[in-house]
C-alpha cells in the first residue's frame, strides 16, 4: 500500500492523555497509613488452587491477598454487596490509571455508579516496575481466563478457567442458579500476573509472575464489598493457562478491622452526581 505523503507528519503528531488525573480526586494516604497501624484480623479465606471463592468486606475494612506455598495469579471480582448491578469496572480503572495498578490506585465501578470501590493501600511487588518486555504486575488488560474462549481457540472443554471458577464460587455464595451468577461475572484485577504487550504485533502478553511466599497486595473498602477471588489454573502464568498443567497454589485472604479512631476523618465513597438525563428533560 502506498503510504500519503504527508505520513510521517501524521505519525509524529504527539499523544495526548485521554484522562488528566489532576482533578482525579486523590486518596487520602496518609489516614490509611495510619489506620493500617491498628489492624487486627477478623476472617481469613484460603481460595485452593483452580478454584475460587467469595468474601465480604465492610466498608472502612482492610483485605490482603498473599501468596503463601509458590507462585500463584488471582483473579478478582468485586461488586458492591448490596447491588450486584455495581461492579468493578477494569476498561475505566486503566484508562485513569494505566494498564498496571498499585499502590495509590483505585478500583473504580461500573457506570452509572462510577466511584471507587477499593483503594489499594500496600503492594509488595511495586519494586517490579516494568521489565525489558515491557511487563508489570496486577493488570487491568486481561479479561480472564474462561471456557469459551478455550473452546474456541482448543474445540475443547475445560471447567477450571477463572470464569467458571468466579461463577461457582457466586453461586455458591448468593444462591443463584450457575445462569444467574455467571451474568455477574466481570473483567477482573489479575493479582500478581505479570503481562503486558508485545511491541511488534501487540498482542496480550504473560510471563512468569515474580510474586513469592509472603508477597502481597492490600486494599481498603471504600464501601461494602463482596468480591470472588480464583486461584488460576495458569499457576504463575509461565507457560499456559486453561489446564491442569502448570503447577497451582493457593492463596490467602485476609480481612482486616482498623481502630475507629484511626478513620474518624474518613467517609464512604459515594455514587457519581451525574443527574443522569443525558441532554434530555426527564
Amino acid at each position: 500500500m502506498n503510504e500519503p505523503v504527508d505520513s510521517t507528519a501524521r505519525r509524529t503528531r504527539p499523544p495526548v492523555i485521554c484522562y488528566p488525573v489532576e482533578t482525579l480526586p486523590a486518596p487520602n494516604m496518609s489516614l490509611y497509613l495510619n489506620a493500617r497501624q491498628t489492624l487486627r484480623k477478623l476472617d481469613e479465606i484460603m481460595v485452593q488452587p483452580r478454584d475460587a471463592a467469595c468474601f465480604t468486606v465492610p466498608a472502612g475494612h482492610f483485605f490482603r491477598i498473599t501468596s503463601v506455598d509458590g507462585p500463584q495469579v488471582g483473579d478478582l471480582n468485586i461488586w458492591a454487596r448490596d447491588n450486584l448491578a455495581e461492579h468493578f469496572y477494569s476498561g475505566k480503572t486503566r484508562a485513569l490509571h494505566g494498564t498496571h495498578v498499585t499502590t495509590g490506585h483505585r478500583l473504580w465501578s461500573n457506570f452509572p455508579y462510577l466511584r471507587p470501590l477499593a483503594t489499594i493501600t500496600h503492594d509488595t511487588l511495586e519494586w517490579y516496575g516494568k521489565d525489558e518486555f515491557g511487563g508489570s504486575v496486577h493488570d487491568v488488560i486481561g479479561t480472564r481466563c474462561d471456557p469459551y474462549t478455550h473452546r474456541l481457540l482448543s474445540g475443547q472443554s475445560y471447567h477450571n478457567c477463572c470464569h467458571s471458577n468466579l461463577t461457582r464460587a457466586l453461586a455458591a455464595c448468593r444462591d443463584m442458579t450457575l445462569d444467574e451468577a455467571e451474568q455477574h461475572i466481570h473483567d477482573v484485577l489479575n493479582v500478581f500476573m505479570c503481562t503486558g504487550f508485545t511491541r511488534d504485533t501487540g498482542q496480550y502478553f504473560m510471563k512468569a509472575s515474580p510474586v513469592r511466599p509472603d508477597d502481597y497486595l492490600e486494599f481498603f473498602a471504600e464501601t461494602d464489598l463482596l468480591a470472588a477471588l480464583s486461584a488460576c489454573p495458569g499457576g504463575d502464568c509461565s507457560t499456559e493457562h486453561s489446564s491442569d498443567a502448570a503447577p497451582c497454589y493457593p492463596l490467602l485472604v485476609e480481612i482486616l478491622a482498623p481502630e475507629a479512631a484511626a478513620l474518624k476523618t474518613w467517609t464512604p465513597a459515594f455514587p457519581s452526581a451525574y443527574d443522569r438525563s443525558h441532554g434530555c428533560d426527564r
